[in-house]
């Protein structure tokens, strides 16, 4: 197997509510020309076959650009359409059967909300990344447990696998998350609601990088 993919950066995650069918390839090809680091196919309809096209062509395009994609939930999916993982939430099997069905170098996330006694779980269990949230109020989730910031300072001193941040999101708050220690920001409404995918993903991109640009040079002048 090859090295794990990287989970870092910007973490864009597709909404059917946002994206035409017949744009959405086109949307996520925007947002990886803008710099996303991490592709999520989130979808919970019931036409199978549209689901698959979907996935399938999001994994070529993410092939091509070097970039992680992973399908949320649905492991079956994740395999048929030849993604690099899946995440999973609290109702969707574990990091083991995730790995059984994609195979041991899959990427695996794990949703942990705000419950860190979860995410000290998952990385036993082998997971490959842990996601917080809600950070901020959100629009896809509003009834979504708040995640504070002090979580993401507790991972960086107690986890050794990356972590994401997500729930209201956006280029305005993105560097305070990622300043308190998450390695990537997830976003859906910050990049997919936006006019051009493209400049909102840049500019989403330019503050997470100038954010982990810092923190890297704190940690190696402090020894943090």
């Amino acid at each position: 197997m090859g090295r794990a993919p990287v989970i870092r950066g910007v973490y864009v995650i597709t909404d059917a509510s946002l994206q035409p069918a017949d744009r959405l390839v086109e949307s996520v090809g925007a947002a990886l020309r803008g710099g996303a680091r991490v592709v999520q196919y989130r979808d919970k309809g019931d036409d199978r076959e549209r689901r698959l096209g979907e996935a399938s062509a999001i994994a070529r395009e993410c092939r091509d650009a070097g970039v992680p994609f992973v399908v949320n939930d649905d492991l079956e999916l994740a395999a048929e359409a030849g993604a690099d993982g899946v995440h999973i939430g609290r109702d969707d099997g574990g990091v083991a059967e995730a790995r059984r069905v994609l195979g041991a170098g899959a990427v695996v996330g794990v949703s942990c909300y705000n419950e860190f006694d979860r995410a000290l779980e998952a990385e036993a269990a082998g997971a490959s990344y842990v996601a917080f949230g809600s950070v901020f109020p959100s629009r896809v989730k509003p009834d979504a447990p708040r995640a504070p910031l002090e979580l993401f300072r507790e991972a960086r001193r107690r986890l050794t696998i990356p972590v994401v941040g997500i729930g209201g999101i956006n280029a305005d708050n993105a560097a305070e998350v990622i300043a308190a220690g998450a390695d990537a920001v997830a976003v859906i409404n910050a990049v997919f609601d936006a006019d051009d995918v493209a400049a909102a993903t840049r500019r989403m991109s330019t503050q997470v990088v100038s954010a982990d640009t810092v923190n890297h040079s704190m940690h190696r002048e402090w020894g943090l």
